[in-house]
């Protein structure tokens, strides 16, 4: 294949052409993440239609989480061995045939199977934004870059939902999976006309080392056991729960011991731990393990303290939480110009505060309280968001020497994920926890003080699990030798 490196293809459109890149791969996120978030819209349909007890019915979203979480770790190594164009067009065809094959399943396992197929290409592609906007875009234009891109990632999972719900209604949940078919189909597309066939740097595609195979087993399992375990903990089996996380903590022990060892042997790790003796790099993961945990976290904790604390309706949540998924996809094109001209350290932690004042604030609301405080507080909570998603990656990974950033955008994007999957089961495990200490639980038809109570003591642990992530933040600061020189498009 004729090497059709990033200088060529500038060449041939312009100045323009860093930003139609930067479109092209933005269609097939948008895709990924839009299957991620609208299969929860289709799950009681499919649970009907092949009789799954919530427990089976799960898998459809932990599969998924699962495999997305491992192969973030993979997307160096497959960008290097076979380039940004086969590796991004390779991940479309994995997310078409995973949407085809569950769209068409007779049974179960072959949804479940199209969800890990899904997964493994959502967790590929993500990681791949953040490394072309710091090597294609010069340092002045990356917050802008990121701004952009991160305001049609967003509003994918606040449309996607909407749309879903009408698909479902009208065709029903088999529909859910085909949505992604048009978006692989166009994303290939543009793959072939804009995305370069070389590695990152420009090089040629090189095949001179595998797959570290080892660690990508014991990532796998040391991930399952984590999520499983903090599964267990929600139910009635804490020895089963204390077994799984403890094997998590081995797993993941024994990954970086073996990542050290297998770069130390002249391999190339899917973790180089040598990421983290960069201040900045380091400080970054801190942030965005504890952002993932209190992003996901609250993710699941709204609606459901909508609906079961202030008895709120399902139409009502969505009503509710559409504003904020406004207007977080124009805050993110805000910030992204901010954090070309002002530190990302100071933008993160503008985010943090307002995520922290958003959680805290809940506290105030009652059962008779008006729905418009409750709106202006998700919103204050989504500007922070705004704030935290264009800056946190610049801020993390500009210091990093060039050759190091994919490794970087895809530790990084691993920790967040990480991050999430424990910030969903620590909210679920606290508030069960508060309910029982307050003498209520979520099988209770009707509300009362006393489960109020107990989700203001959540939203109060959110809150300081964002206050906790300041003080990282805060480290984000840049030395000014550490800022990139200008650099060409490669």
């Amino acid at each position: 294949m004729n090497q059709l490196s990033a200088q060529s293809l500038s060449s041939r459109y312009g100045e323009r052409y860093r930003w139609l890149l930067l479109f092209s791969v933005m269609v097939g996120v948008m895709a990924s993440i839009m299957s991620s978030t609208i299969v929860n819209v289709a799950i009681p349909g499919m649970s009907h239609h092949f009789s799954l007890g919530q427990e089976r019915a799960q898998w459809v979203s932990s599969g998924f989480m699962v495999a997305m979480t491992v192969s973030m770790l993979t997307t160096p190594w497959l960008l290097s061995r076979y380039g940004y164009r086969r590796t991004y067009v390779g991940t479309m065809v994995l997310l078409l045939a995973g949407g085809m094959t569950g769209g068409l399943a007779t049974n179960f396992s072959l949804v479940l199977l199209a969800r890990v197929a899904e997964g493994l290409a959502a967790g590929v592609v993500q990681p791949i934004p953040a490394i072309i906007i710091l090597r294609a875009f010069e340092p002045h234009e990356q917050g802008r870059a990121s701004g952009i891109f991160g305001m049609g990632v967003v509003l994918a999972p606040a449309i996607g939902p909407s749309i879903g719900g009408v698909l479902v209604d009208l065709f029903g949940w088999r529909s859910i999976f085909f949505m992604v078919v048009p978006f692989c189909i166009t994303s290939i597309w543009l793959a072939y006309k804009f995305v370069p066939t070389t590695a990152p740097g420009g090089a040629a595609a090189s095949r001179d080392t595998g797959l570290d195979w080892r660690g990508l087993a014991l990532g796998t399992i040391g991930t399952l056991c984590l999520l499983n375990g903090l599964v267990a903990l929600r139910g009635d089996s804490p020895t089963q729960a204390t077994a799984l996380l403890a094997a998590a903590g081995v797993a993941f022990g024994a990954f970086l011991a073996w990542q050290r060892r297998f770069a130390a042997a002249g391999g190339m790790p899917l973790m180089n731990l040598a990421l983290f003796k960069h201040r900045q790099f380091a400080m970054g993961s801190i942030v965005a393990f504890i952002y993932g945990t209190a992003l996901f976290g609250s993710t699941y904790l709204l609606p459901v303290y909508m609906q079961v604390g202030l008895q709120l309706s399902a139409s009502h949540v969505g009503t509710i939480l559409l504003p904020a998924g406004v207007v977080l996809a124009f805050a993110i094109a805000g910030v992204g110009r901010l954090a070309d001209r002002h530190p990302t350290y100071l933008l993160v932690t503008i985010g943090l505060m307002l995520l922290a004042a958003s959680f805290a604030l809940m506290i105030v609301l009652r059962l008779d309280s008006g729905l418009w405080l409750l709106v202006v507080f998700a919103v204050i909570g989504r500007i922070g968001l705004g704030f935290i998603l264009p800056s946190l990656n610049l801020g993390s990974m500009r210091p990093l020497p060039k050759h190091m950033i994919p490794q970087g955008a895809s530790s990084i994007n691993f920790l967040r994920m990480l991050g999430g999957a424990a910030g969903v089961s620590l909210c679920a495990v606290i508030l069960e926890w508060r309910l029982a200490a307050h003498g209520d639980s979520l099988a209770n038809a009707s509300s009362s003080p006393a489960r109020l109570a107990a989700f203001d003591e959540v939203f109060v642990m959110l809150a300081a699990v964002c206050a906790l992530a300041i003080c990282a933040a805060w480290q984000l600061r840049e030395k000014p030798s550490s800022k990139l020189d200008e650099q060409p498009v490669n």
